[in-house]
């Protein structure tokens, strides 16, 4: 009898300290380059919150890895603005009481209330980030716009980002159209816009396509804001421009997904981000656009000007089979 008493106790015991230590992690799931390090690890260090650390390349691949996934394995995600839209409408996102996060009031209300989560229920924003184009103008003649990249003399010189809604934007913004437009018109337009570029194409890659500006594997790219920063930092013979026809908005959010196993923790990694000086760290290494008011990277006028100029990527419900099905044809 005392035996079976011990092996009792022992087995509440040891139920005892894996429930404990089940809820010092927090299982997060981000785009690539986005969190240094450093980050991570103070944090981990700072609150004793193992921090599982996972990486997706576009939206798309992050709904996908959420709807594979069973409930509660995931706590934190980034998905960007129309992605928001999207996982609310599927009951995927946990409501957020902002009232648990002490560093909620650092957010600029400029980026607040966005038309994909009006009243930030379900969202909060974390960085924005804009499409350029980005070419080292030691080697090619100066660009200003996207139809300057069918030039039969960039052959194989050009990368692109690997996300369906930015490059088919791109593509529809080249030929005047909304960047969210599912005319089937205007997308086979777009189709043969890309297979007017398509020999010039080297690559299609969101995980780091400034390596390839970097090594001078190509000499131009379409690629996110800070990616461009990096390789210009590389090599300040790299130009940076803001297309004349259009650009993407691109805002990355908080949220918690729905039936996540570590709430707690999970608020507590983002009131973390939310500070200030870790903010300030994640722009120093990422320079991206900062939604902290007070670590504010770009001046009131450069700001004012992209969001006027920039179009942000709309969910289209239904239609995005469209661009599904002209992705899989490019790709």
């Amino acid at each position: 009898m005392k035996k079976v008493i011990v092996l009792l106790l022992g087995c509440l015991l040891l139920t005892g300290c894996t429930s404990k230590q089940e809820k010092q992690i927090v299982n997060v799931l981000n785009w690539s380059s986005y969190i240094p390090d450093e980050v991570i690890k103070d944090f981990e260090k700072e609150s004793g919150i193992k921090v599982n650390y996972g990486t997706y390349s576009s939206n798309e691949e992050l709904l996908a890895k959420l709807s594979s996934s069973k409930k509660g394995t995931y706590d934190v995600v980034f998905p960007s603005d129309y992605m928001v839209e999207l996982m609310i409408g599927k009951n995927m996102l946990e409501e957020l009481d902002t009232g648990r996060l002490t560093n909620y009031a650092n957010i600029d209300k400029v980026f607040l209330r966005q038309s994909y989560d009006k009243n930030n229920d379900y969202s909060l924003p974390f960085l924005l980030a804009t499409s350029v184009i980005a070419y080292n103008s030691e080697k090619v003649p100066e660009i200003t716009d996207y139809k300057d990249l069918l030039n039969p003399a960039y052959k194989n010189d050009i990368v692109l980002l690997d996300d369906e809604r930015i490059t088919i934007g791109a593509f529809l913004q080249a030929l005047r159209y909304d960047i969210n437009d599912y005319n089937d018109e205007h997308l086979e337009e777009a189709y043969r816009f890309y297979n007017q570029m398509r020999d010039n194409i080297k690559a299609f890659d969101s995980d780091s396509p400034k390596s390839f500006l970097i090594t001078n594997e190509t000499n131009i790219g379409i690629l996110w804001n800070a990616e461009a920063i990096l390789a210009q930092d590389h090599n300040p013979k790299i130009k940076i421009v803001y297309p004349k026809s259009g650009y993407a908005l691109s805002m990355d959010n908080y949220v918690i997904v729905k039936g996540a196993s570590h709430t707690d923790n999970a608020y507590k990694f983002i009131d973390y981000l939310l500070r200030d000086e870790v903010c300030q760290k994640i722009i120093d290494d990422y320079p991206y656009i900062s939604t902290n008011k007070n670590t504010s990277n770009y001046s009131e006028e450069e700001l004012r000007k992209i969001l006027n100029n920039g179009s942000y990527i709309k969910n289209v419900s239904e239609n995005i089979k469209k661009f599904d099905r002209l992705w899989a044809k490019m790709k």
